[in-house]
């Protein structure tokens, strides 16, 4: 016999940027000056990701595009690999992410992509502790959720390859 489930997860939304606390702040305002390094001469959007290390050190990613669209990475990717490659065994507190567009106002925050959530998945359930989420656009709402696994209910893991 067939049970049915309900998977629900709680966020914060923030009705703006200066409703964060001040470290939250400081982390998006890197985010946001990692957008300035985005290169995305096709899609016009760009995306800048700061991760909060738990040692205190923060790493930045932007999205890197290709003109062969699957060769390209998002910020978020670049921020979290740069993040396991340059601190090994330090665990990641929070990733805050923001976007902006080149052609139109981004005013809702964008969530990550699934192949982003499923990296930042792997880092999560490799630490053994959350990480937290902060996103926001160009103005507007700040979203705030308290694992990626809100954002990735039934993830994939190592234990399904034992």
């Amino acid at each position: 016999m067939a049970v049915q489930k309900k998977i629900s997860f709680d966020i914060r939304i923030y009705d703006s940027f200066d409703e964060l606390s001040q470290e939250d702040q400081a982390l998006m305002r890197q985010a946001v000056a990692a957008r300035k390094n985005a290169y995305a001469p096709y899609s016009k959007f760009r995306v800048g990701a700061a991760v909060e290390m738990e040692n205190a050190e923060v790493v930045i990613g932007s999205n890197q595009e290709n003109a062969s669209y699957p060769s390209g990475l998002c910020a978020e990717r670049v921020a979290i690999f740069h993040a396991g490659a340059k601190f090994p065994g330090v665990s990641v507190k929070t990733i805050a992410i923001s976007a902006t567009s080149d052609t139109y106002q981004v005013s809702v925050p964008a969530a990550p992509c699934g192949n982003c959530r499923q990296a930042i998945f792997e880092y999560e359930f490799k630490q053994k502790q959350p990480i937290r989420i902060l996103l926001m656009g160009e103005k507007g709402n700040v979203v705030a959720c308290n694992s990626i696994a809100d954002l990735l209910p039934l993830g994939f893991n190592s234990t399904f390859l034992s």
